[in-house]
């Protein structure tokens, strides 16, 4: 598997994450695709008459003669006008993990790496289609905010602060604070305005009741989605055989991959994790997208399913 450009699977340049500004091209409207709707699919901010039609109603004075419906005026033999929903601006905010347990991978990226990646296509698809982008990005003692902001401006703010967060997790291990995503939650809640896309990237395996309650509240208000990032190993996915060590901040473990127990052991972790996933989409009535980091986000584009 040939990595991604200017990307060494591990470590997080601008040049990689800039690369994403031109890829995102290939997914502004009129193009069609999934990920058109995990970026936001809505109207962007304009000015002028919207582009969805309403309703019709009776030419009234002052009414612009392109909006008349012929076919109604015809019929009726009085003029009737089309019309229009409004534009309106909607904001994107995302969700960066790049808390402790984001910080691996076995085959090609680790899922932090991924996770940026991911943000940062999102974010040039946001500002292209002329809507404000903001974030908080999630670390594994801070959660570092970037407000909405238009244009440039927002995606360079958001990069450099997961350059920053990813570039300080490498150098130094940190215990993760267990409400550090709660935290990251109740600031997102906090930075937003209502109606805005949410959109939030992690392994999710941070949740907890207090979490999961804060993010039923977002999604009241706004159109929330959650991207669910994996790595290979975790689906019991591996071409190892041997026996390995594989620990946290507290313990080690042995882990023999050459037994069918312990890659059966570990789909079935992974299984129950995605039925969690999927319970709280369906609470939340919002749609959860699983991406690997084992290949590179354009490859798996297409075949992205909620």
């Amino acid at each position: 598997m040939i990595l991604p450009a200017h990307s060494d699977g591990i470590h997080l340049s601008l040049a990689e994450l800039l690369h994403y500004q031109k890829q995102s091209v290939r997914w502004l409207p009129p193009a069609r695709s999934i990920w058109s709707y995990l970026s936001g699919q809505h109207d962007s901010a304009g000015k002028g008459r919207g582009m969805d039609f309403a309703e019709v109603r009776p030419y009234q004075k002052g009414d612009d003669i392109r909006s008349i419906d012929w076919r109604i005026t015809a019929r009726t033999g009085k003029p009737h006008t089309k019309l229009y929903t409004e534009e309106r601006e909607c904001p994107v905010m995302l969700a960066v993990d790049l808390s402790s347990t984001m910080q691996y991978g076995t085959r090609l990226l680790y899922k932090s790496v991924q996770a940026a990646h991911i943000a940062s296509l999102i974010c040039w698809l946001t500002v292209a289609q002329k809507d404000r982008v903001g974030a908080v990005v999630i670390g594994g003692q801070q959660v570092i905010d970037c407000p909405p902001t238009a244009r440039q401006q927002g995606p360079l703010q958001i990069m450099n602060a997961i350059k920053g967060i990813h570039d300080k997790s490498l150098k130094v291990v940190q215990e993760q604070h267990q409400d550090t995503f709660l935290v990251a939650m109740n600031q997102l809640h906090r930075l937003c305005p209502k109606g805005s896309e949410l959109i939030v990237i992690s392994d999710f395996n941070q949740l907890s009741a207090c979490t999961e309650k804060r993010l039923k509240q977002l999604a009241q208000h706004n159109k929330l989605r959650l991207l669910h990032v994996f790595d290979p190993i975790e689906k019991g996915e591996t071409a190892f055989r041997g026996r390995h060590w594989l620990g946290d901040h507290q313990r080690s473990l042995p882990i023999s991959f050459g037994r069918k127990s312990t890659l059966q052991s570990l789909q079935n972790d992974f299984e129950h994790h995605q039925q969690r996933l999927a319970t709280l989409s369906n609470q939340l009535q919002s749609p959860v997208y699983h991406v690997s980091a084992g290949k590179p986000l354009i490859d798996q584009l297409g075949g992205l399913r909620g």
